[in-house]
C-alpha cells in the first residue's frame, strides 16, 4: 500500500509539474509530504544497514591492506637485520685474516652452516661446502671469533665439522704471552667450558690470558691445526688446581651454539 501511494505521488507530481500548475503542485505536496516523510523514516533503517555494510567492508579492506603493508615492512626489516649480521660476520673473518691469525699458504673457503648436531652437546655441524670446493678431511675451521673445529667427513657439496666441544676433540694449545703449552679438551657436559690440561710450564696462568693453537710438530707427527689460531681465554685458574692437576679452564671465543658463517682453511702446512 505504501509503495502504491509513493508511486502515485510521483506520477501526480510529474503531471502537475509538466502542466505548470502551481496550485495543484502545492496541493499534492500538502497531501503527500506526510506520506513521503513516513516512507523516509520507514526506509531509513534499511539505508543505514546498507551504509553500515559498505563502511564495514571498506574498513576491512583498508585493514587488510594495512596488515599486508605492515608484513612487507616487517619482512624488509628482518631481511635488513639478517644482512647486517651476515656482513658483520664476514667483516670479522676478514679482520681475522688481515690480523695475521691465519698463516700464509692457506686458502679460505667460506661456507654456511646448514645442519646442526641433534644432541645438546653441540658436537658437530654440517656446512654447504665440500670436496668440490677444495675442502678435505682434517682441514681446520674457524669463524670470525676463532677456532671452531675441523672437517671430519666430506662429500662433493657439503662437509661435517667436528667442533672443539666434541668429546673426541683434542687441540694442541698454548697460553700467550707466557708460552705454557698443553692439550685443550672439552669439559664433560658443558660445551662452553674447555680445559687446557698438562701445562708444560712452571709459570702461574692468570685469568683473562688468551689461548691459541700451538701447531706443534715432532717425531713425524704434526698438529691438525696451524699455530696461533685464536681459541679462547682463561676464565678460571685456581692455584691449587694448577699445582695438583696442571689445568686451567678456557672459554672459547666462538659461540659454538650459534654458528652461521665459517671458513675452512684448505692446503697449507699444519706446523
Amino acid at each position: 500500500m505504501l509503495a502504491l501511494l509513493i508511486v502515485g505521488s510521483f506520477a501526480l507530481l510529474t503531471l502537475t509539474y509538466g502542466q505548470g500548475s502551481n496550485g495543484i503542485q502545492r496541493g499534492v505536496s500538502t497531501v503527500f509530504n506526510p506520506i513521503l516523510s513516513v516512507a523516509d523514516r520507514a526506509l531509513k533503517p534499511a539505508r543505514d544497514l546498507v551504509n553500515w555494510f559498505d563502511e564495514t567492508f571498506d574498513a576491512k579492506g583498508r585493514n587488510a591492506r594495512l596488515h599486508s603493508e605492515l608484513e612487507a615492512a616487517r619482512e624488509q626489516a628482518v631481511g635488513a637485520k639478517a644482512a647486517l649480521e651476515e656482513n658483520e660476520q664476514l667483516r670479522k673473518l676478514v679482520k681475522l685474516d688481515d690480523g695475521g691469525a691465519i698463516p700464509g699458504g692457506y686458502t679460505e673457503v667460506t661456507g654456511r652452516v646448514i645442519g646442526r648436531s641433534p644432541t645438546v652437546w653441540f658436537a658437530d655441524v654440517t656446512i654447504d661446502v665440500g670436496s668440490g670446493d677444495g675442502v678435505e678431511v682434517d682441514d681446520p675451521v674457524v669463524n670470525g671469533d676463532g677456532l671452531v673445529g675441523k672437517v671430519s667427513a666430506v662429500t662433493g657439496g657439503s662437509a661435517r665439522v667436528t667442533l672443539i666441544a666434541d668429546h673426541s676433540s683434542a687441540v694442541g694449545a698454548k697460553i700467550v704471552p707466557e708460552g705454557a703449552q698443553g692439550v685443550l679438551k672439552p669439559s664433560v657436559g658443558d660445551p662452553g667450558d674447555l680445559i687446557l690440561d698438562f701445562l708444560s710450564s712452571e709459570k702461574l696462568i692468570g685469568k683473562g690470558q688468551d689461548v691459541v693453537t700451538s701447531g706443534w710438530r715432532g717425531q713425524g707427527i704434526e698438529s691438525d691445526y696451524p699455530p696461533n689460531l685464536p681459541i679462547g681465554e682463561v676464565v678460571e685458574s685456581p692455584l691449587l688446581e694448577q699445582e695438583a692437576q696442571q689445568q686451567v679452564h678456557v672459554r672459547p671465543f666462538a659461540d659454538l651454539r650459534d654458528l652461521d658463517i665459517v671458513q675452512v682453511l684448505t692446503g697449507g702446512s699444519r706446523g
